[in-house]
């Protein structure tokens, strides 16, 4: 069972989302809280899996809320929901430590997928979004990121460049065991070590390392 945490200032929104995961027989809505500064607490109370947190609130925003549960012992997983799907939005919520991204009239399907795919520790963005945070990064000085980008992914080994490129092409971690022969487990260690070594958050920013670095060209 994954347990859930909202976090929406909006009391129908919380009801409205709450209905559609608990229709899932895997997932529990264990807490709910109307901004985000009271998140935080409620993690370190009901030791959510994964949170679904809101971005504009009255007292403290999303965003903020995600850097303070991201700064616990053992966090879970966000899942940014928000009406807005600007560019801004997205860096700042990735580089707050989200792992997720959708925006709030994703259909109940999806969201209840989105939730599984973040519990299981892989990254979840919206379709339209990962096209333009993409598009974006492909976009403006291009050299120099790439440069930098292939700085950076020197220091991985042949087996975890293999595993960087799958992760930038949006496989799951069953996927790339498929792809390249491998047991998830071993899959997993791969990913693990590449986050390390790449000092990034999430797959999220390892994907778009991969970009940066020209590996998903062609």
């Amino acid at each position: 069972m994954t347990r859930l945490l909202i976090v929406d200032d909006e009391a129908l929104v919380r009801a409205g989302l709450k209905m559609i995961l608990e229709s899932a027989d895997d997932l529990q809505v264990v807490a709910e809280a109307e901004d985000g500064a009271d998140a935080a607490a409620m993690v370190r109370e009901h030791r959510p899996d994964v949170v679904l947190m809101d971005i504009r609130m009255p007292r403290l925003d999303g965003l903020a809320a995600t850097r303070e549960i991201q700064a616990l012992p053992e966090p879970p997983k966000v899942v940014v929901l928000t009406t807005f799907d600007l560019d801004d939005y997205v860096f700042r919520a990735l580089q707050a430590g989200a792992s997720g991204f959708l925006l709030k009239d994703t259909p109940p399907r999806e969201l209840v997928q989105a939730v599984r795919v973040v519990a299981a520790g892989d990254a979840m963005l919206s379709p339209a979004v990962t096209r333009r945070l993409i598009g974006h990064f492909a976009a403006d000085q291009r050299t120099d990121r790439q440069r930098l980008a292939k700085q950076r992914l020197s220091r991985l080994t042949d087996r975890e460049v293999e595993v960087l490129v799958a992760v930038g092409r949006g496989l799951s971690n069953a996927d790339i065991g498929r792809s390249l022969f491998m047991s998830e487990a071993t899959v997993k260690a791969h990913v693990s070590r590449v986050l390390v070594k790449l000092d990034a958050t999430n797959r999220v920013q390892v994907a778009i390392l991969a970009h940066e670095a020209g590996l998903l060209d062609g």
